[in-house]
């Protein structure tokens, strides 16, 4: 989608491919400095529409994780453990390509509602860069079903269908947060906070537009990595039931969402889907 301030110096016909670089250099360690950074630009109406290109970037974040995954199963001795320890060096990838983007939204949301505190409460505690019990305990669990689902996955299914499920499940879960983003209000403070989301609002025209994005990303990993109809089936269901979950949960403690809240919903339908993989992968 094209934004209305491509700016004199930068035709309109290139505002996608900024807005995409945007994208990629909010949540990845991926270079955009210097003159490309220049060319790019910035504005907040540049980050609003770059929020649609948000499962393309989850497609690069997925097949670099997809890829390490293949790649250590590959080489590691074909022995039970070397899918834990592919698994392990999948999510260590990762986290150093995002920077722990995503993670640390998923802790500090239940260091904010892990327990039961007033919504301002909540709010403060989401913009402390501390981690309490709840964070920690909620991050290490994430992390610990993620990499035994990654193990499980590829045991059940090999080392090829689960790195595409992961790129899949990359794509699929950085749609979650749109949909959060186009149904409820943003509640974060407009300055001082510890971190902003991209953008804090989308319009429907945009959601369907990273929606289409998605599909297509999907359909070609379908095409790539055939598997049988209940996986995929079973994996996009409860994806979308973690982030319907979710949602539910924002909207009755917040009555909205932060950027940390985000994180949170990408981590939990991210989670869902390899589960849905996983348990599709059993008939």
């Amino acid at each position: 989608m094209d934004a209305p301030d491509a700016g004199p110096h930068q035709p309109p016909r290139w505002a996608a491919l900024r807005h995409f670089l945007l994208a990629l250099q909010f949540f990845t360690r991926i270079p955009v400095t210097g003159r490309l950074a220049a060319w790019v630009g910035y504005s907040p109406a540049m980050l609003r529409a770059s929020a649609v290109w948000f499962p393309l970037v989850g497609a690069v974040v997925g097949a670099w994780a997809g890829g390490v995954l293949a790649l250590a199963l590959a080489l590691l001795p074909a022995q039970p453990a070397a899918a834990w320890v592919a698994a392990a060096l999948t999510l260590m990838a990762s986290a150093w390509l995002t920077g722990a983007f995503h993670e640390d939204g998923w802790a500090d949301t239940w260091d904010a509602l892990g327990g039961h505190v007033p919504r301002e409460r909540a709010l403060a505690i989401m913009k402390d860069s501390r981690i309490g019990s709840y964070g920690a305990l909620a991050l290490a669990l994430m992390a610990l079903l993620q990499a035994a689902l990654l193990a499980l996955l590829a045991q059940a299914l090999g080392a090829a269908a689960a790195a595409a499920l992961l790129a899949a499940g990359h794509v699929a879960s950085r749609l979650a947060p749109l949909v959060v983003m186009r149904t409820l209000p943003y509640v974060g403070e407009a300055d001082g906070r510890k971190a902003k989301p991209l953008a804090d609002a989308i319009d429907g025209r945009a959601l369907a537009w990273a929606g289409g994005q998605a599909a297509l990303l999907l359909a070609g990993v379908g095409w790539l990595a055939p598997l049988a109809a209940p996986v995929w089936g079973a994996a996009l269901t409860l994806a979308a039931l973690a982030t319907w979950r979710v949602r539910a949960w924002l909207a009755r403690r917040l009555q909205g969402f932060t950027g940390d809240a985000l994180g949170a919903t990408q981590q939990a339908a991210l989670a869902a889907f390899l589960l849905g993989a996983a348990l599709g992968a059993r008939g």
